[in-house]
C-alpha cells in the first residue's frame, strides 16, 4: 500500500499539521486501521479506498480512536490524489479539488450553539464574551488574540469535559487575518491540534454573521501554525489551503 506524509494547510514543510494518507485497494479493518494511526502517530491519520470508479471510501483516525470529520487530512488526501474528488465519509458526501497549488473542500457548516458550559476549571483567570457549543466541540470567544496565543488550558479537566474537545477564539491582530484560534483536544488523544479543518465549519458561520462577511481568512496559532481560507454558502463551508508532500513510500503490514 502506498503511504503519504503531508504537511496540509501550509506552503512549507514542517509547519501546517501533518497527515498520514494510506492508499487502500479494499477496505481497511478497523483495528489495523487504529494500529497504523497509532504507529505514525500523526494527530489524524486518512485512509482512502482508490480502486474502482466514482465517489471513494474515506476514513480518518487518531492514534486512539476513529473521528467523524477531520479537515487537514482530507486536504492532505485530496492533494495526494489530485484533480476533483468525491469522498464518501461517516460526515456524508465531501466535494474537494487540488487546482493551482490549492485545496478546496466543500463541508457542511456547523454554526456554534450558546451553552451554558462552565469552562473555568479548564481555562481558569480567562474573561470569556461567548461560549458554545459545535456538533462536537466546545466553543469560546475571548476578546484578545494574545490571550488565545498564551493559552494554556487544564488538559486533564478538559478531558473529562463533554467531548474533551475546545477551540478558543479571537478577533485577528495580523494583516489579513479575520481571527485566531488555537484546538485543544485530548478526549480523543491530542493534546493540541496544530491546525484543524473542521474547526472552521464551526468557526466560519460565527465570524461571518460576526463581521458581516462570507469571506475569511484565519489563522491557527499554535506552535506549527496554518492558515485557513473559507467561505460560507447556503449551509456549506468551502475550506481552502495548501499542502507539501514530506515523505512518500511503502506500507508492509
Amino acid at each position: 500500500m502506498r503511504l503519504y506524509i503531508v504537511d496540509a494547510f501550509t506552503s512549507e514543510a514542517f509547519a501546517g499539521n501533518s497527515a498520514g494518507v494510506v492508499l487502500l485497494d479494499s477496505p481497511g479493518d478497523a483495528g489495523w486501521m487504529r494500529s497504523v494511526a497509532a504507529e505514525l502517530k500523526h494527530a489524524e491519520t486518512a485512509f482512502v479506498e482508490v480502486s474502482g470508479e466514482g465517489p471513494k471510501s474515506l476514513r480518518w483516525f487518531t492514534p486512539e480512536t476513529e473521528v467523524d470529520l477531520c479537515g487537514h487530512a482530507t486536504l492532505a488526501t485530496t492533494h495526494v490524489l489530485g484533480g476533483e474528488q468525491i469522498f464518501t465519509t461517516r460526515s456524508g458526501e465531501l466535494r474537494c479539488r487540488a487546482e493551482d497549488g490549492w485545496v478546496s473542500m466543500d463541508f457542511p457548516a456547523d454554526p456554534p450553539r450558546e451553552s451554558d458550559d462552565d469552562l473555568s476549571s479548564i481555562l481558569p483567570g480567562v474573561s470569556l464574551e461567548y461560549v458554545g457549543r459545535g456538533r462536537q466541540s466546545l466553543f469560546a470567544v475571548v476578546d484578545d488574540a494574545a490571550v488565545v496565543r498564551s493559552l494554556a488550558p487544564d488538559l486533564a479537566a478538559l478531558r473529562t469535559h463533554w467531548t474533551g474537545r475546545l477551540m478558543v477564539t479571537a478577533p485577528g491582530d495580523l494583516d489579513g487575518i479575520d481571527f485566531v484560534t488555537r484546538y485543544f483536544a485530548p478526549g480523543i488523544g491530542i493534546d493540541e491540534d496544530p491546525v484543524t479543518g473542521s474547526a472552521h465549519c464551526v468557526l466560519a458561520p460565527y465570524w461571518a454573521a460576526r463581521l458581516g462577511r462570507d469571506d475569511l481568512v484565519g489563522e491557527q496559532a499554535s506552535a506549527r501554525g496554518g492558515i485557513v481560507r473559507m467561505k460560507s454558502e447556503g449551509g456549506r463551508i468551502l475550506l481552502s489551503g495548501q499542502a507539501v508532500t514530506v515523505a512518500s513510500g511503502e506500507l508492509h503490514v
